[in-house]
């Protein structure tokens, strides 16, 4: 049967219907959109989570860092004190040095000498603290001083401080007036007796001259066993010869005792650094011996160049097979034994007037001496004296131990022409010539 069949129709839900078609030609449907409120919670939740992962890495890098900015900090305020000035160095400077910059050294304290040289600035100061360890490191005087804005206003002069006082406490006292403080000037060659008169004259408490003596004419096991170069000083003998010249800044109330010690200290350190005590060993010389034919030397050279030439002198009249009588004929020897006897005769008090080293008024070899001193009769009693004359410079510690023998010399006589030079002779007519030419025969 012919004739067109009706179009074929699908049924529609009422109302509209959103979708598309598939490929298949089926309805497939959107996604029905989430409420808007929530997308922005999560949204926030997750800058958050980002935030806090964020500040967790900064927080670790500082951790991390800041020691390393630190370290580096306090090496650049080292060089550049005035960094110090910027808040953020001072900062890094305090965190790392913590407690170093309030607290004291240590706790001792005793006290000691502190100059302040005039135009010495906070670092100069911080470097000397730090030296004389009143301070740990030279950075937390100049922080104390700088943070402070106190760096300008050190006053000069010298100052009682010990490693007890913090750094603060230290920069408080430098702006103070100065404890006034006494310079004991010891030349070369001095005796004991000698120091102790002028001690007498310098400004020192009343008995701080006695106390020096007493301890000087007897160490004590402790001050002996504080040196251990003391050992080369033979039992009962004084320190004659060891107690070494210079110039020490002490305060007014000073004992004898601190005295003694600051003059043992620089006699150790220059031993030290020439290794006296090993030279002689090495030698096969008894120290105590070179020591005093130093102190003779001492007390008979003027210049530095002759001083092993006069050893040598000595050596040849202590040498039999060139000097058969032994007797050294040295004048200071005798000098010094009728010193002694003459002080032994007067009060302790009246050694400033007395005049050292002075010619006894007749001919060395009839001066006569007690037994006790009969070895300083060196004109009569051969070999060397019991103990040394005076403290002799390490110049002629080094003449001792190395003493200019080669040219055979046995006699010498000082110049009359102020040059404090003396000629030198190797046979007796030789030395009459010289005592001839210089006008003293």
């Amino acid at each position: 049967m012919s004739g067109s069949r009706p179009p074929r129709t699908q049924a529609r839900p009422a109302g509209p219907q959103r979708g598309t078609v598939s490929p298949q030609g089926g309805v497939r449907r959107q996604p029905t959109p989430a409420p808007k409120g929530r997308n922005r919670s999560a949204r926030l939740g997750a800058v958050l989570v980002i935030v806090g992962l964020a500040a967790l890495i900064v927080v670790a890098g500082l951790v991390l860092v800041r020691p390393i900015v630190s370290d580096w900090a306090v090496g650049f305020a080292a060089s550049n004190p005035q960094a110090l000035r910027m808040g953020f160095v001072a900062d890094l400077v305090a965190g790392a040095l913590g407690p170093e910059l309030t607290e004291p050294r240590s706790d001792d304290s005793a006290k000691v000498p502190f100059e302040v040289a005039s135009g010495a600035t906070a670092s100069d100061v911080a470097d000397d603290l730090a030296q004389a360890g009143l301070i740990s490191k030279p950075i937390v005087f100049e922080y104390a001083a700088i943070t402070s804005g106190q760096a300008d206003s050190l006053q000069a002069g010298t100052y009682e401080l010990s490693p007890a006082m913090t750094p603060q406490e230290i920069l408080t006292a430098l702006q103070e007036a100065p404890v006034r403080t006494v310079s004991v000037g010891l030349r070369e060659g001095l005796r004991l007796e000698q120091i102790a008169a002028y001690l007498q004259t310098i400004g020192l408490r009343p008995a701080a001259a006695k106390e020096f003596y007493d301890l000087a004419e007897k160490p004590t096991a402790a001050l002996r066993a504080d040196y251990p170069f003391l050992d080369t000083l033979p039992k009962g003998r004084s320190l004659e010869g060891y107690l070494a010249a210079g110039t020490y800044e002490v305060f007014p109330d000073a004992t004898g005792e601190e005295i003694v010690r600051l003059q043992l200290d620089e006699f150790g350190r220059q031993l030290e650094a020439f290794d006296a005590v090993g030279a002689a060993k090495k030698a096969d010389r008894d120290f105590y011996d070179v020591l005093t034919l130093a102190s003779i030397v001492e007390r008979e050279a003027g210049v530095d160049a002759e001083r092993a030439r006069i050893a040598g002198v000595y050596a040849n009249r202590l040498d039999p097979d060139r000097w058969a009588t032994g007797l050294l004929e040295s004048d200071p020897t005798v000098f010094y034994g009728w010193d002694t006897v003459r002080l032994g005769d007067q009060a302790f008090d009246a050694w400033p007037d007395y005049r050292f080293w002075a010619p006894p008024g007749k001919p060395l070899k009839e001066v006569e001496l007690p037994e006790a001193l009969a070895s300083f009769q060196s004109y009569l009693q051969p070999g060397l004296p019991d103990t040394p004359i005076a403290t002799p410079t390490m110049a002629s510690i080094k003449a001792a131990l190395d003493p200019d023998t080669k040219k055979g010399y046995l006699f010498f006589v000082l110049k009359n022409d102020d040059s404090r030079t003396h000629a030198f002779a190797r046979t007796f007519a030789e030395h009459q010539e010289n005592l001839r030419k210089y006008g003293y025969q």
